[in-house]
């Protein structure tokens, strides 16, 4: 029997780590949650991403998804949230971290840079990284929300606004010594071609895709040969999807903390 893998994210920016597993491990089952009635999670409260995916551990319970493995494809609810969330399920976790570590170890100027949503740059769990990985070197800092956006309308409706892009990104005003630029939301990569366009290719992107399904695999324990039948990718999501592009379940999320008495 193939692996149920469910990938979770605040919208659509998951499917960038969803297609790296999918490369990785063809024949699981695959479910893809988006809790895009709170997109972007960059701009939520830890507090409120907690209960969000308090709330999925216990959809999936609810509904008897028999999930196997959980990714949390988002970079902020796994930097804020992820400790939290394991303790509440036995379903093995993923989370999706910065790749500071590989970004630190293969730039040649010595000078990283990290673009991630506001909450991923101001979280602690970011410092350590940083501290961990990078302390002999320089990194800078750079947040957007409007990136998220961005990606959001390139991956339904094919079209980019070019000069709301490069607005965002000249606002950001990238260091010129940066050789590697560390994608640290999943939404990012989606816009991964237009981003390097803008530099010219001077920049290196680097983003966490192939490092989670690795680390998916390992868990799971799959050896080459398992396959099976391969079953369709199932969608979900907690508000209007205005595409065709995908067959999506919109459902609710409920916390169920909220009904605990003390």
């Amino acid at each position: 029997m193939s692996a149920h893998i469910m990938v979770f994210d605040s919208g659509i920016g998951g499917t960038t780590v969803l297609e790296h597993i999918q490369q990785s491990i063809p024949h699981a089952q695959y479910s893809y949650f988006m809790d895009n009635a709170l997109l972007p999670y960059g701009a939520q409260s830890q507090q409120t991403i907690i209960s969000r995916l308090c709330g999925l551990i216990q959809f999936i319970k609810n509904e008897s998804l028999n999930v196997d493995l959980i990714v949390i494809a988002c970079n902020t609810a796994s930097t804020s949230a992820l400790s939290a969330v394991r303790q509440i399920t036995d379903i093995p976790i993923v989370g999706v971290v910065p790749a500071i570590k590989p970004a630190a170890q293969i730039t040649q100027s010595k000078h990283i840079g990290l673009l991630a949503t506001p909450a991923t740059v101001a979280s602690s769990y970011t410092d350590t990284l940083i501290k961990e990985h990078a302390s002999l070197i320089t990194t800078s800092l750079y947040s957007s929300v409007e990136l998220v956006t961005l990606a959001e309308t390139f991956f339904f409706t094919q079209y980019l606004d070019i000069e709301k892009l490069h607005a965002e990104l000249n606002r950001l005003n990238i260091n010129k010594d940066i050789d590697v630029l560390v994608l640290g939301c999943t939404h990012f990569p989606i816009l991964a071609k237009p981003i390097s366009d803008y530099f010219k290719a001077h920049i290196e992107l680097l983003d966490s895709g192939a490092a989670i399904a690795k680390r998916v695999r390992s868990l799971l324990n799959l050896s080459d040969d398992q396959a099976g039948i391969k079953k369709p990718l199932r969608y979900y999501a907690t508000a209007d999807i205005y595409s065709d592009k995908l067959a999506v379940k919109q459902v609710t999320l409920f916390d169920p903390t909220l009904n605990d008495k003390s």
